[in-house]
């Protein structure tokens, strides 16, 4: 069976962008080019490079533009357009939000638009089928203030911190852990969506947090890989000319 059977994908693209201003003072942060491309056409391509035939994307700040750019172009994928104009919801929330698109899906890749990485999403999604995890999660050893902290041995999610503010939430004891930066790229299983509560703003770090104290909750390090995270403007001046 066709590893990319039965996952849909959604892309998260309604954030303000406030940390790529100047670049977004009339446009949102997908629509930003870099490398001879928008940010969410260089999601959009990756996620059909990998056989995702189904592309959720989320809306809000300058939400005409998005939608504008998707529907005069065409994609070999379905995609739909889930808006979120009169209220952002965060990650999860936007997630919970879009729950109509995903009935006949039975995982969903989720990847935020201001990602560049040359992961394979074949191994993340195999690796996430074949040990049956409610979520895996793209992680690296790289530098940045804020961490998952997952148990060295198998891997589970066991909390989070904040090194800069020295911030700290423990879910379940840990006796060998492992800090490692977050992707922003991750897949579920569609049973995630019962977990998050109804029209309400929530971001995937308090509930990962919250649900690995008795789901399986995974890290999937992919160390050898390139990745960038363009949604700052210094790191969109670094890789623009690559």
């Amino acid at each position: 069976m066709d590893t990319m059977n039965r996952i849909s994908a959604m892309v998260f693209a309604a954030g303000l962008g406030t940390r790529l201003y100047p670049l977004t003072e009339n446009k949102p942060k997908a629509l930003v080019e870099i490398q001879g491309k928008t940010l969410l056409e260089h999601v959009i391509n990756k996620l059909i490079d990998s056989g995702i035939k189904h592309i959720v994307i989320n809306v809000h700040h300058f939400s005409n533009q998005i939608i504008n750019f998707l529907t005069s172009r065409s994609w070999d994928a379905v995609i739909d357009i889930s808006d979120e104009s009169n209220q952002l919801l965060d990650t999860a929330g936007g997630l919970k939000l879009a729950t109509p698109f995903f009935n006949h899906a039975e995982h969903i890749l989720l990847y935020n638009v201001d990602i560049l990485s040359n992961i394979d999403l074949l191994k993340l999604t195999h690796t996430h089928k074949q040990n049956d995890h409610l979520a895996t999660l793209a992680v690296q050893k790289r530098d940045s203030h804020r961490y998952f902290i997952f148990d060295n041995a198998d891997m589970q999610l066991c909390g989070w911190t904040n090194t800069k503010n020295n911030e700290k939430q423990i879910s379940i004891p840990i006796n060998n852990p492992v800090l490692l930066a977050f992707s922003g790229i991750h897949i579920v299983k569609k049973e995630i969506l019962d977990f998050i509560p109804e029209n309400s703003k929530i971001s995937f770090t308090p509930l990962y947090i919250y649900l690995s104290q008795n789901q399986s909750i995974k890290g999937y390090i992919h160390q050898e890989d390139e990745w960038a995270d363009i949604g700052k403007y210094e790191n969109y001046l670094m890789n623009k000319e690559l």
